[in-house]
C-alpha cells in the first residue's frame, strides 16, 4: 500500500475516502527475441509476469514500456505470463536451471518468491521514490504499478452493481459469477484476503465461501478471462482488480467495476501493487538491472495511468489524464485497508486449504 498514494488521493479527493496505499492469472504467452550470448549480456531479458499488464490488441503499458525499452537498449523482451503462483512455481521449478531475469508477481505471491530464494537484492534507479511500504527493506523487490483489488459486474444486465457480499448469495447468480482460484491466481487469493478481513476471521469467511459455492461456476486459473465472459453476459460477477479491469473496459462497454461491502458496512478493497524483483542467478543479470530501471524511469511512470489504467509506483509522478481523474473518482468513498503479509505467507497453504475444504474443490 502506497501511503504517499494515500496522502496524495485523500488531498485531492477531500471528501473522506480512505486510501492507503492489485492478482491475475492467464494462459501463458511470449515474445520471442534474438539470439542470446550468454553470461549477463546478450540482447534478451526474459521477464515472467502475473497478467493485466499486457494487451492482446498490443496496446497495454507492458507493449509500450517493452518497445521503448528496446528501441533505447536493443535488448529484446521475453514475455511470460501465467497467475502469480504459477509463475513463482514455475520459476521455483527452474532454480537449477534458471530461465527468468525478472519476476514480477501480485502480493503475497512475492514474499513467497523472496521466501524461496528466488530473488537477489536489487534497488532499481528510482526506487528511492517508491514508498517503504511498496518495497522490501532489503531490495529484493520493489513495486513497479500500483493497483488495487476488485469484482466486475454486467452493466447491461444488472440496473446497479451488487453492494454487500450476501447479495451474491442470492439465485439469480447462480451459475453467472466465478472468482479465480485462490493460491494460484493472484486475484483468487485476493477473494480469501478480502474475506478474512470483511467477515472478521478464517470461520466467517469460509463459512460464507462456503455458501457462495452454491452460486459458483468453479474454479479458473485465470482472472482476465473472466472479464471477456461478464462483458458478454455469461457472467454477471466475477473478481478482477482495478488496472486490468479498468484497461479492460474500455474495449468491454459493458464491464463495470465495483467493490463489495460486508452487510452494514463501508465498501472495501486493498492494494495488489505488480512487485518486480531480479531473480537470483538470472542468465541476464544486467539486462534485467536495466529493465528493472526502465519500468521505474519517470517516462515508464507516466504512463501507467495514460496507457495501463494503474496507479504509479512513484510517489513523484502524479499524472493528471483522463483515465487518472476516472480511477480517482473510481475509488472515492471506497475504504482501503492493509492486510498482514507477514501473516498471509505465513500461513497462506493453510489458509487455500480451509478454502478448499469449504468450497469442495
Amino acid at each position: 500500500m502506497s501511503r504517499a498514494l494515500l496522502l496524495r488521493t485523500a488531498t485531492a479527493l477531500t471528501t473522506g475516502l480512505t486510501l492507503a496505499a492489485a492478482l491475475t492469472a492467464c494462459g501463458g504467452s511470449s515474445t520471442t527475441a534474438g539470439a542470446d550470448s550468454g553470461g549477463g549480456g546478450g540482447k534478451t531479458v526474459t521477464v515472467y509476469s502475473a497478467d493485466g499488464l499486457k494487451s492482446d490488441k498490443g496496446d497495454g503499458w507492458y507493449d509500450k514500456v517493452f518497445a521503448d525499452f528496446t528501441k533505447k537498449t536493443g535488448i529484446e523482451v521475453k514475455y511470460v505470463e501465467g497467475g502469480s503462483g504459477e509463475m513463482v512455481q514455475r520459476a521455483l521449478r527452474e532454480k537449477t536451471n534458471t530461465q527468468a531475469d525478472v519476476l514480477i508477481t501480485l502480493p503475497p505471491f512475492i514474499q513467497q518468491a523472496d521466501g524461496k530464494g528466488l530473488l537477489q537484492p536489487y534497488a532499481p534507479q528510482g526506487s528511492d521514490k517508491v514508498s517503504g511500504a511498496d518495497k522490501s527493506a532489503d531490495a529484493k523487490w520493489t513495486s513497479v504499478v500500483n493497483n488495487y483489488f476488485g469484482f466486475v459486474y454486467n452493466k447491461k444486465e444488472l440496473t446497479s452493481a451488487p453492494r454487500t457480499w450476501e447479495e451474491l448469495l442470492d439465485a439469480k447468480y447462480k451459475g453467472k459469477l466465478q472468482y479465480s482460484t485462490p493460491g494460484v491466481a493472484g486475484d483468487g487469493t485476493a477473494v480469501l484476503v478480502k474475506s478474512l478481513h470483511d467477515f472478521g476471521g478464517k470461520d466467517q469467511a469460509m463459512d460464507f465461501l462456503k455458501k457462495l459455492q452454491a452460486n459458483n461456476v468453479g474454479p479458473s486459473s485465470s482472472t482476465s478471462k473472466l472479464a471477456p465472459k461478464t462483458d458478454k453476459g455469461e457472467l454477471l460477477v466475477a473478481n478482477g482488480d482495478v488496472q486490468m479491469n479498468f484497461a479492460q473496459s474500455k474495449s468491454m462497454p459493458n464491464l463495470g467495476i465495483w467493490f463489495p461491502a460486508k452487510d452494514g458496512g463501508k465498501p472495501t478493497t486493498f492494494a495488489l501493487p505488480y512487485a518486480a524483483g531480479l531473480v537470483a542467478k538470472a542468465p541476464h543479470t544486467e539486462n534485467g538491472k536495466k529493465l528493472l530501471d526502465y519500468l521505474l524511469s519517470e517516462d515508464a511512470q507516466k504512463l501507467v495511468s495514460e496507457v495501463g489504467g494503474g496507479f504509479p509506483a512513484r510517489t513523484d509522478v502524479k499524472p493528471t489524464d483522463a483515465n487518472a481523474i476516472e480511477l480517482t473518482q473510481l475509488m472515492t468513498g471506497v475504504e482501503v485497508f492493509e492486510p498482514d503479509w507477514t501473516d498471509i505467507d505465513k500461513n497462506l497453504t493453510g489458509y487455500v486449504d480451509a478454502w478448499k475444504s469449504a468450497t469442495g474443490s
